[in-house]
């Protein structure tokens, strides 16, 4: 991916000068744990709380930020850049103002207005206060356990997650909040699975927008997004963790499913075409 160089995003806020000491179990299989929790319906937050509680709760201090994590930041930074140049201009197309998110970095453990969230739970959007929150490490988690390799997996997933916040502005994101909250889990799992389609459907949106007015992209770049989307199916992830799939507790898509949704923003490039709500087929 070609971003070496070039402007980037003036919305970072950076939170990794301190962290909290972590549980007792290491970062990745926390995760793991959380994954499996959430695909099985329940709240991975408890479960990470419980594992925090058994943790030292002190400050710890953190040195200097590495030269590979400055390198992090700034990659990071100029995707939510492009992300930024190409929302403006759809959203313009569309007579609306495309109102910027914040993106929050932070190391181990973060508060949000969505409320208090661990590394563990990878990166997030919250609509409460129109912010993404990213610990640098998940990149690294992307690549030695889902398998996703490549850069523009990296930015894949920050794509995705603008998407979660050009939801919030077009309204999606809280109607889809409402009715949830009046649902059983079964119906509740099935319209997140709708909602995080379409924020997939987004991500590839941007990514042929920017293609076209920037040049951002090298050879087996959408190859790298395919292969992060894949990896973090529904599907895959309760096959590799449990052994068996169970579809009424999917909430975000089987592997096929969002590949699909990802092309067909690629190849669309509108919004039109990413009504996920309305599809009679996913």
């Amino acid at each position: 991916m070609r971003w070496k160089g070039r402007d980037q995003s003036d919305q970072i806020e950076d939170r990794r000068g301190a962290l909290r000491a972590g549980p007792a179990v290491g970062g990745g299989a926390v995760l793991l744990i959380a994954l499996v929790v959430l695909l099985l319906g329940g709240n991975p937050q408890q479960v990470l709380n419980q594992l925090e509680s058994g943790g030292d709760s002190r400050p710890v201090s953190r040195s200097a930020p590495s030269a590979a994590e400055e390198e992090l930041r700034e990659f990071t930074a100029v995707v939510l850049k492009d992300t930024e140049d190409v929302w403006t201009d759809v959203f313009k197309e569309s007579g609306r103002t495309y109102r910027k998110p914040k993106l929050v970095l932070f190391s181990g453990q973060v508060d949000s207005a969505c409320g208090s969230a661990s590394s563990a739970v990878g990166p997030f959007y919250c609509g409460e206060d129109e912010r993404i929150y990213i610990d640098l490490s998940f990149y690294g988690e992307l690549k030695s356990r889902f398998g996703a390799r490549g850069e523009f997996a990296q930015a894949y997933v920050i794509a995705h997650e603008v998407g979660h916040h050009v939801q919030k502005l077009l309204g999606t994101l809280d109607k889809v909040h409402v009715a949830r909250s009046r649902m059983r889990e079964r119906g509740a799992n099935a319209i997140s699975v709708r909602l995080e389609l379409q924020a997939d459907y987004y991500a590839g949106l941007f990514a042929r927008r920017a293609q076209a007015t920037k040049n951002i992209l090298d050879k087996g770049d959408i190859d790298s997004a395919i292969s992060a989307a894949t990896a973090i199916g529904d599907d895959t992830l309760q096959r590799k963790m449990q052994g068996q799939v169970v579809p009424d507790s999917f909430t975000h898509g089987t592997s096929d499913q969002r590949v699909r949704w990802f092309l067909k923003g690629w190849e669309r490039g509108d919004l039109e075409g990413g009504d996920t709500f309305r599809a009679r087929s996913l």
